[in-house]
């Protein structure tokens, strides 16, 4: 059973670019990774199409998290890096964290990534 659940943009190149690094980085198979826009994943989760548009989420220990945390949970934990859940916590971080990942989001088709997700997925993803 998959113990993180990630929930991207799959029309996102550099998105798609990262979540492909995650899978390779997985071996231990915890990661279920899923762009927000295939048929069923937002009945499945729980979010809303409000919630996913801006931000990456994911799941562990049955708590959702949202942008920056998202993205440090999931590395933390399909890499065995949980120090880098405890990096969050360190006052002023989490804010610093909070505004590169909203810039990083807001200017996400500017940087190179590779074919984005949805492009190719089976089944179709929603527009």
């Amino acid at each position: 059973m998959k113990s993180v659940v990630l929930v991207f943009d799959g029309h996102c190149g550099f998105c798609t670019r990262f979540v492909r690094w995650l899978v390779r980085q997985d071996r231990h198979a915890r990661l279920e990774a899923m762009a927000w826009q295939q048929p069923t994943v937002l009945e499945r989760t729980g979010l809303t199409r409000a919630q996913v548009r801006n931000a990456a989420w994911c799941k562990f220990d049955g708590r959702w998290y949202r942008g920056a945390a998202a993205i440090e949970v999931a590395l933390a934990v399909v890499t065995g890096w949980r120090w880098v859940m405890a990096v969050h916590r360190i006052p002023g971080i989490a804010q610093l964290q909070n505004l590169g990942y909203a810039w990083i989001a807001q200017h996400r088709h500017w940087f190179r990534g590779v074919a984005p997700y949805c492009r190719t997925a089976t089944p179709p993803c929603n527009p």
